[in-house]
């Protein structure tokens, strides 16, 4: 596996980036998604498999440069002022702005952050087991390399419009403060955390059908969770969701993909049978989850 070897880091934001093919540009992961700790790359194993670390962190994908979807062929334009796409994008930006200091608003902050293990927690409650390499090792590193396939999905599309942030725009914070300096220089369309949410959802769906509905909705809010922080458009979510589908459809044409995935469906039978419990509140996490952020079919658009 070859992708992505060459590095650039700054503090507590990573950028990847993607040897280029001859004729193809570079692809890189978007600051807003790789919030990494600072500390040297390494390789992480996992039975007998080793994966390369390509930045402190983040595990090597699964496809090549080549077999990435391309965003800018698949999402449409940004939407532009005078467009109903544009009036519906302020006017859920607005309506979320009341969210601010709520159950939801602490969930989003917690669905901000990418770091390892504490993502896949996420998704605890809604596949009904924990997520970690203690646990379920292979559904661990099947989550933490699709995370970097998903990510660099988006990186073209970013990099070619370079859309501003809502709260570029409205001058109101955003749940995750620190992080704002990163998130103007890198563009908002479309979103990368909606990308890996989505992505994840869709993945583990396969793995855990019987439990799909309580998955997707949770891989919504993931998504709707940039929303809330202030820190996307309604339509840089939708076309996020789009870029972790097709992530997961060129995935599916991958043989270490697959054959991760049925070690993770092997791996979740056994922690069922065990016992194992998910790692987070589950309770506390279907309150805030039942505060619903403003969306496109309820925002009024004026």
């Amino acid at each position: 596996m070859t992708l992505i070897r060459a590095l650039l880091s700054v503090p507590l934001f990573c950028v990847l980036v993607a040897p280029q093919s001859k004729g193809q540009s570079t692809a890189t992961v978007p600051p807003s998604v790789t919030s990494a700790p600072s500390t040297p790359p390494q390789t992480t194993s996992f039975g007998r498999i080793t994966v390369p670390e390509i930045s402190p962190g983040i595990l090597e994908g699964y496809l090549e440069r080549e077999a990435l979807p391309d965003s800018v062929a698949l999402v449409p334009q940004v939407p532009t002022p005078g467009t109903a796409a544009y009036a519906l994008d302020e006017a859920v930006s607005r309506a979320n702005l009341a969210l601010r200091g709520s159950q939801r608003w602490d969930l989003a902050t917690m669905d901000a952050d990418l770091t390892f293990p504490q993502v896949t927690g996420s998704f605890s409650c809604a596949v009904g087991v924990p997520i970690t390499e203690a646990e379920t090792p292979h559904l661990y590193m099947l989550l933490r390399r699709s995370f970097t396939d998903a990510a660099l999905s988006t990186s073209a599309a970013k990099n070619h419009y370079k859309r501003a942030r809502p709260f570029v725009e409205n001058k109101q914070s955003t749940c995750t403060p620190r992080q704002e300096d990163a998130l103007m220089k890198d563009g908002s369309y479309p979103s990368g955390h909606t990308a890996i949410g989505w992505a994840w959802a869709l993945i583990l769906t396969e793995i855990v059908p019987s439990r799909t509905d309580a998955i997707l909705a949770r891989g919504r809010a993931f998504g709707d969770s940039r929303l809330v922080c202030n820190v996307h458009w309604q339509s840089d979510v939708n076309e996020g969701r789009v870029m972790g589908a097709s992530t997961v459809a060129r995935l599916h044409a991958d043989a270490g993909f697959r054959g991760d995935l049925d070690a993770a469906k092997t791996e979740y039978a056994v922690a069922v049978a065990k016992g194992l419990k998910p790692s987070r509140d589950c309770a506390a996490e279907a309150a805030a989850l039942a505060i619903s952020p403003a969306v496109a079919a309820g925002a009024v658009v004026h």
